[in-house]
């Protein structure tokens, strides 16, 4: 490690490679510090399924992407459109319309565009089939605006940009943690860090923050979320535990978004307390939107068809954290058990079956088999069997008269063999953070750039409120990757 650097980009994620990708195509000499060692180097970008949302007008922008598409495969296939207006509708109405404009805007016009960068630099996509597309009537539908996905998932996207940063000769350090910014009449000159014991220092002309939220820090989780959030299994790395936040506010960065809020989903009981690489998301349960989710009273506390599986999941988590026991099954029937995605066939699940609805209920750890029994019943009978099923549609088969009524997907729980996965909460990544201009520019409490600081990725506040649409969080860290990189470089 040199002294001196143009470019020090702490973090070595997506967002943080995306950062340093950028800045040495500017021109820059780039040191990378990731605290991780190398066996567990990505952050949260090596957890993930490696999925990106996008705006697209029809196939010949999928094929932009997508270079290894057969002819059968795109015959059986409908793509279908995703406007820029699509995807800022969402964004708008999943956060309540609270995400902020400007930083909506640039991250949804430039979206396409840096998937096409990312794809120059070695990142290859291919279609999201199986997780956002089924196979039903003949043929394959995208639904959700969530169309590709990273080749090799989360662990190839990290692999490609890690390859890809090697080759343009930028330095990455591993069990490299920054501890402070160094800074000199208001300008971040530098950064202090700790590897290997020994504490370090190194000069720079700027520095890009990109070291992720604090959802891996109990503390701080309970102290900004509330009570309760000490329960909830880490679905990612264990070294996101705020501190590039923090370096930035001890300096005067002005605090920014939704600091009670976080991307939480509904994740295996019995999953480890933080995430593990040899499963990757596999933890994760997103299938409910096919069946019925109880808590231990036996009774259901949601709306499982609400919308998109993208569109609810990230919320449904600190659903199942306000319930008794902070755990909740999900139930579903034979006739749905073919669509459920193979995370439910992982060998690390928390499943029972059974042949009869009674069985079922005796077995459901923690649950009122009476209470379940009564809520089956009373769903089954609300069911309108009228309306078709359809798993690639928002297909208004709802329920009526329920307390909670299903909106999508209603299908009675009454044809065996009956399955049922105990699930609690999984926190991915938290809301709040720094705020920063649309050029990535880190302001201070006062409403000022802090000159030579830039972030990107989820230390940045102000995008996300209490939920996000599926696939943003990276294309988020990489639209903005991009441009703190470039901006950092100059």
């Amino acid at each position: 490690m040199k002294p001196y650097y143009d470019v020090v980009v702490v973090g070595g994620g997506n967002a943080a490679l995306c950062a340093a990708i950028s800045a040495r195509e500017n021109g820059a000499d780039v040191l990378v510090l990731e605290r991780a060692p190398f066996d567990e180097r990505g952050g949260n970008s090596r957890f993930t399924a490696g999925g990106f949302r996008f705006p697209y007008n029809g196939l010949d922008d999928i094929l932009t992407l997508v270079k290894e598409l057969s002819p059968e495969p795109l015959a059986n296939t409908e793509f279908g459109s995703y406007s820029e207006e699509d995807f800022f509708d969402d964004l708008a109405r999943v956060t309540d319309y609270r995400a902020d404009s400007d930083l909506a805007h640039q991250l949804v016009t430039k979206a396409f565009d840096t998937l096409k960068w990312m794809a120059g630099h070695g990142v290859r996509f291919i279609p999201m089939y199986g997780r956002q597309a089924f196979k039903y009537q003949g043929k394959f539908k995208f639904w959700g605006g969530l169309v590709v996905e990273a080749v090799g998932g989360g662990p190839g996207l990290v692999d490609a940009l890690t390859n890809e940063a090697n080759r343009l000769g930028i330095q990455i350090e591993y069990g490299a943690r920054a501890t402070s910014l160094i800074t000199d009449n208001n300008k971040v000159v530098g950064v202090r860090l700790r590897q290997g014991g020994v504490d370090k220092s190194v000069r720079a002309k700027s520095v890009v923050l990109a070291c992720g939220g604090f959802e891996a820090n109990t503390e701080w989780r309970t102290r900004y979320l509330g009570p309760g959030w000490d329960f909830a299994k880490v679905r990612g790395t264990r070294f996101n535990t705020g501190d590039g936040i923090r370096m930035a506010l001890e300096i005067g960065a002005m605090p920014w978004g939704n600091w009670s809020g976080a991307h939480a989903c509904e994740w295996d009981m019995n999953a480890p307390v933080f995430g593990d690489l040899a499963v990757g998301d596999g933890f994760q349960k997103h299938s409910y939107t096919y069946g019925i989710l109880v808590n231990a009273k036996g009774e259901r506390f949601l709306d499982e068809g609400a919308d998109w599986r993208t569109h609810t999941y990230a919320k449904y988590g600190k659903e199942i954290l306000a319930q008794p026991g902070r755990f909740a099954w999900q139930v579903f029937d034979g006739k749905v058990l073919d669509l459920l995605r193979d995370e439910y066939r992982i060998r690390q699940v928390t499943k029972v079956s059974a042949n009869t609805i009674e069985e079922l209920a005796r077995k459901l750890e923690g649950v009122d088999p009476e209470g379940f029994l009564r809520t089956v019943a009373e769903f089954n009978a609300a069911v309108r069997q009228d309306i078709p099923f359809d798993p690639n549609a928002l297909d208004g088969r709802c329920t009526e008269g329920l307390a909670i009524n299903k909106s999508n997907w209603a299908m009675t729980i009454d044809q065996p063999p009956f399955e049922a996965y105990a699930v609690t909460c999984g926190i991915t990544f938290t809301f709040g953070g720094l705020k920063i201009t649309p050029e990535a520019q880190v302001i201070d409490s006062d409403g000022l750039p802090i000159p030579g600081l830039f972030a990107c990725g989820e230390l940045v506040g102000g995008i996300f409120w209490n939920n996000y649409p599926g696939g943003t969080g990276l294309t988020n860290g990489a639209v903005y990757g991009r441009i703190a990189g470039a901006n950092a470089a100059k």
